[in-house]
């Protein structure tokens, strides 16, 4: 933990990591990963959670061949879709 100098006191201050996140930090980070699913930008942290819950004994890709995949998907889909 660093100290800061206050009027000649030293006063502990916690590092960034070490703080509670705040109530607008959870709904900011929230917001950005419904926008993030809503456009279609990939999440590598949640792929890799999905695989260790649903594909245990599966190896999984690596964050240059998710990224690459799922930009193939992307543009190689079937067409007109309704979702």
């Amino acid at each position: 933990m660093r100290q800061r100098r206050t009027e000649g006191a030293a006063v502990p201050r916690a590092s960034p990591e070490l703080l509670p996140r705040t109530a607008h930090a959870r709904v900011i980070a929230h917001a950005l990963s419904i926008v993030r699913s809503v456009i279609g930008a990939p999440d590598y942290a949640r792929y890799l959670a999905h695989q260790r819950a649903e594909h245990p004994n599966a190896t999984p890709l690596s964050r240059e061949d998710f990224a690459r995949e799922r930009e193939r998907a992307r543009y190689e889909g079937t067409g007109s879709r309704c979702c």
